[in-house]
């Protein structure tokens, strides 16, 4: 069995658990330079960088390095953990949801741009369905299917454009549907945990700041954690 590749972003995971044992690693492909962060179970890639003060924004994440990057390594599925809004008034932050489909209307990345070839984009089912266990096995609710609607950023979307997608969409955020594409084209089985961080702009009563959403998010990160060392374990067996 190969490793568990991990892509996460603005939840705090790094020095926690089996995060705190992790070794870097730069690792150099046809697409560019990825850091990864090694043990001898996950290979887990901080796709925003690791320091703060040069923060990769959404729209520049090299997604084919960072995938590319796992793939080389041994990686045999990839976990995609992602920061969201809600777009549903129902779905308050704090929530953290396993969605079963996405919408990327602008395109996005692709390592197929010399062949002619066409992927039928989605999820894995079986991450999916290991994650959705993981949850249940270590006692933490979530939410079993949503759509996940990608925005390219990095700047915030208007209350319009919320609007409409509220109409299509459960979460917003801005990464994991070109994540989950350069996967299926780089034959990685891949899905995502959603943590619900804020309600998306106009869905929410209070003006929606980096503040509320980061609180959001380090609420969700022990939850989070917990559910990937249940899948750690589930591997073994």
């Amino acid at each position: 069995m190969g490793l568990l590749g991990i892509i996460s972003g603005t939840l705090t995971l790094q020095g926690k658990g089996f995060f705190a044992e992790l070794k870097e690693k730069t690792v150099k492909n046809e697409y560019g330079e990825a850091r990864v962060l090694l043990s001898r179970k996950i290979a887990f890639i901080p796709r925003h960088g690791r320091d703060p003060k040069h923060y990769i924004l959404p729209h520049r994440i090299n997604h084919p390095a960072n995938l590319r990057a796992l793939k080389d390594l041994g990686v045999d599925e990839v976990i995609g953990i992602n920061s969201t809004g809600s777009l549903k008034k129902k779905l308050n932050p704090g929530t953290i949801v396993v969605p079963d489909d996405f919408i990327l209307l602008y395109g996005g990345p692709t390592v197929f741009d010399a062949k002619p070839v066409h992927i039928t984009p989605m999820l894995h089912e079986g991450v999916r369905q290991k994650c959705i266990a993981a949850a249940r096995h270590g006692g933490i609710e979530i939410i079993d299917g949503g759509i996940y609607w990608q925005t390219q950023g990095p700047r915030l979307e208007t209350r319009a454009e919320i609007m409409v997608m509220s109409q299509m969409a459960d979460v917003v955020g801005m990464t994991m549907a070109s994540e989950a594409v350069i996967a299926q084209e780089l034959d990685l089985p891949y899905a995502s945990i959603c943590s619900v961080d804020n309600y998306a702009h106009g869905i929410g009563e209070k003006k929606l700041t980096m503040e509320i959403i980061l609180r959001h998010a380090r609420r969700n990160a022990d939850a989070i954690i917990r559910i990937i060392l249940k899948y750690v374990e589930g591997r073994k067996s």
